[in-house]
C-alpha cells in the first residue's frame, strides 16, 4: 500500500482529498482490464474510460474556470503508480489543450474542451522539431498569412498522441521578429488537408509517437491561440503548469517501485532471514523513502504556488521536474537491484518501471535544460533583488 500521508500536508484542500480517494478507488478497479498489446487501441480506450469516469475534467479549464495544478499532479501521481499508459493518456489531454485553457477564446474553448474532457477527442501538443528539441526559439516551421487564413509548412517530431490525436496545438514561425518573438500557436484539427503522419516512432516504453508533416496546410486565422508572435509565451506558460505534473508522474512510478521493493525484501529470505534485516538493504530503503518524500515536497510546493496565485512558477516547476524524475530513476534502479535476477525479467513490474521512467527525464525539457532554467531564474532574482 503506497504511503498516502502526504495528503495531510498543508498544500491540499478538502476537495483534493476527495479527488485523490475517488481516483485511487477507480484506478484500482478499472485499469487492470485494458490490454496494452496494441498501444494505439489501449490509449483510445484509456482516454474514453477516463472521460466516462469524469477524471478528465481537470485537464481543461472552460470559461470561468482555472487549471488546478494540485489536482493535475494528484491525478498523474495516482495513475502512474497504477498504469504508466493511463498516466500518459490523462497527461496528454491536459498538455494538448493547455494552450486552449490558458489562451483560447470562448469559441475555441467551447468547441474543443467539452470533447477532450469527456474523452471524445484526443489531444496533442506539437512543439518539437527535428532540429529544435529543447531550443524552442529555433523552430523553423512556418505559418504564412494568406487573407483570412494561415498556411502551415514544416515538420514536427516526437509528438505524443501523433497518429491518434483529433486535435493538435501547433507552434509555427509567423515572422513578427527573430527568435522566440516570431512564433505563434494554433489549434489544428487532425483531419485538415495537408497534415500527414509520415513516421510512427517506437520507444522502449511504448506510447503513440509520430513525426508530422504540414504541406500547405490551410487553417483559418481564427485558429490562432493568443496574439501573433505570442507562441513562445504560450508554450512556456503551458510548460510551467505541466512540468510539475511530469514530476508527479515520476513520483507515482517511484512510489510503486518503493512498494515493490518493500514487498520483495520482506518476502525474500537469505540465510534464514528476510532481506530487510540486512543493514545494507535498510540503507537502500531509507534512501528511496527520502527521495520520494523530497520529490513530493518540491512537486506540491510548485503546484500550490501556482494554484494560490503565483503568476509564473518557472523555477519551482523546473526544480520539481528535475529532482523528481532524476530521483525516481535512482529509486527504480534500486528496486531492480533488490529484486536480483527477477528485476530484469521481462514482464516484471520493476522492469516495466525501469523502462517507463527514462523518457520523463527528456520530454518537456531534459534534465540539463532544467538546470539551465533554474540557474537563470536564480541569477535573475539575485541580480534584481
Amino acid at each position: 500500500m503506497a504511503d498516502r500521508s502526504f495528503l495531510d500536508w498543508p498544500f491540499f484542500a478538502p476537495d483534493h482529498h476527495t479527488f485523490a480517494a475517488g481516483l485511487e478507488a477507480w484506478a484500482g478497479g478499472e485499469l487492470g482490464g485494458i490490454d496494452h498489446a496494441d498501444t494505439d487501441t489501449a490509449c483510445r480506450k484509456l482516454v474514453r474510460a477516463l472521460g466516462d469516469g469524469g477524471w478528465l475534467r481537470p485537464t481543461g479549464a472552460q470559461a470561468g474556470e482555472t487549471l488546478d495544478v494540485r489536482t493535475l499532479c494528484l491525478a498523474r501521481e495516482t495513475l502512474a503508480r497504477h498504469d504508466g499508459l493511463a498516466d500518459f493518456a490523462f497527461a496528454m489531454q491536459g498538455l494538448g489543450t493547455g494552450a486552449i485553457s490558458l489562451f483560447g477564446t470562448a469559441e475555441q474553448k467551447a468547441e474543443w474542451l467539452p470533447r477532450t474532457r469527456a474523452g471524445r477527442a484526443i489531444a496533442a501538443f506539437a512543439l518539437t522539431e527535428p532540429q529544435s528539441g529543447s531550443d524552442v526559439a529555433g523552430a523553423t516551421m512556418t505559418a504564412t498569412r494568406d487573407g483570412n487564413d494561415y498556411v502551415l509548412n514544416g515538420e514536427k517530431t516526437w509528438i505524443s498522441n501523433g497518429g491518434i490525436a483529433d486535435i493538435y496545438t501547433v507552434f509555427a514561425r509567423t515572422g513578427e521578429a527573430a527568435g522566440a518573438r516570431g512564433l505563434s500557436a494554433f489549434v489544428v484539427p487532425a483531419r485538415v488537408p495537408g497534415l500527414t503522419v509520415v513516421e510512427r516512432l517506437h520507444t522502449m516504453a511504448p506510447h503513440p509517437l509520430a513525426r508530422l508533416r504540414f504541406d500547405d496546410c490551410r487553417i483559418p486565422a481564427s485558429a490562432m491561440l493568443g496574439a501573433p508572435g505570442q507562441g513562445f509565451k504560450v508554450a512556456m506558460s503551458v510548460l510551467d503548469v505541466f512540468r510539475a505534473t511530469v514530476g508527479a508522474a515520476a513520483l507515482g512510478l517511484a512510489r510503486r517501485a518503493l512498494d515493490e521493493a518493500l514487498s520483495r525484501v520482506q518476502a525474500r529470505h537469505i540465510r534464514g532471514a528476510p532481506l530487510c534485516d540486512l543493514q545494507m538493504v535498510q540503507g537502500h530503503i531509507a534512501d528511496m523513502a527520502l527521495e520520494v518524500d523530497a520529490a513530493a515536497l518540491l512537486i506540491y510546493r510548485a503546484a500550490w504556488a501556482r494554484d494560490t496565485g503565483a503568476p509564473r512558477i518557472t523555477r519551482e516547476a523546473a526544480m520539481a521536474k528535475l529532482y523528481a524524475t532524476d530521483q525516481a530513476q535512482k529509486v527504480i534502479d534500486r528496486a531492480v537491484q533488490l529484486h536480483g535476477g527477477d528485476g530484469v525479467r521481462s514482464g516484471e513490474t520493476v522492469e516495466r518501471l525501469y523502462r517507463e521512467i527514462r523518457a520523463l527525464r527528456i520530454y518537456e525539457g531534459a534534465s540539463d535544460v532544467q538546470r539551465v532554467v533554474i540557474a537563470r531564474q536564480v541569477l535573475a532574482e539575485f541580480e534584481g533583488g
